[in-house]
């Protein structure tokens, strides 16, 4: 599958991979700011999402192989690579099957391990947005609104709005495919799967995501790893706190 990507700056490349239910777009800002060090940056909406194509088939195993073709077709042969939530576990298992692309490997906030379901609210408010009508964002804000009380998730998931036409609205999303397969976000890599590069770990300050009990099986899965806590973070780290998160990328990368 041919991803669509935003790419910009000039000098080693480095792959952002956004989570579940976004798109390249929320990585703009902090993407800038890292190309601006002088790298090339890639902002890679993953399949279903954003701009990229639509398919029924979604888990990690194609997504890791769309990154792939898409490594292929840029002619990056090694990289840096950076994923969050579900982009970190696409980027997990990348690591352990194309270990030799990577020079170093960042993970935000997810761990090897596998989450229970907990997108249900989300989804069920995205899937009963009537385009017919809402006619505007502030609609679609408030409709949500009563599924997603939290206005910061609400933003966040608002950026999915485009004009399909003149006077419709719709989401950029490939929903009814992420509904089909929401249980493959939160699958496991496998215990055996082991990446022996540089790696690391952010985790938000309150975030829930990496507890104490998983750095364990981090270091067995990834043990040239380290772990660094964002503080006055949760889940969303790079956008929570992206003075720090950036400090501590490009302190990792130019190691």
């Amino acid at each position: 599958m041919k991803l669509y990507a935003n790419v910009f700056g000039n000098g080693f490349p480095i792959v952002i991979l956004h989570g579940f239910l976004g798109m390249s777009d929320n990585w703009k800002t902090l993407g800038k700011k890292i190309s601006d060090q002088g790298f090339q940056v890639h902002l890679a909406d993953q399949r279903n999402h954003g701009r990229s194509p639509h398919s029924e088939v979604f888990n990690y195993n194609v997504l890791a192989e769309d990154l792939k073709t898409y490594c292929d077709e840029q002619g990056l042969n090694k990289i840096h690579l950076l994923g969050h939530s579900m982009g970190g576990k696409t980027a997990m298992l990348f690591a352990v099957k194309y270990p030799e692309l990577l020079n170093r490997l960042m993970i935000a906030d997810i761990g090897p391990k596998y989450y229970p379901l907990h997108h249900q609210d989300i989804l069920e408010g995205l899937d009963s947005l009537d385009f017919e009508v809402l006619k505007s964002r502030t609609d679609v804000d408030m409709a949500l609104e009563e599924y997603v009380p939290d206005a910061g998730i609400r933003m966040f998931l608002l950026k999915n709005l485009y004009w399909k036409e003149k006077n419709e609205l719709g989401l950029r999303m490939h929903l009814k495919a992420l509904i089909d397969n929401v249980s493959e976000i939160g699958v496991e890599l496998p215990e055996n799967f082991v990446y022996q590069g540089k790696t690391l770990f952010l985790k938000g300050e309150k975030s829930n995501y990496i507890l104490e009990k998983d750095q364990e099986r981090i270091k067995k899965q990834f043990p040239d790893s380290e772990i660094i806590e964002i503080s006055n973070s949760g889940h969303w780290l790079h956008a929570e706190n992206p003075k720090d998160f950036l400090k501590k990328v490009l302190e990792f990368i130019r190691k």
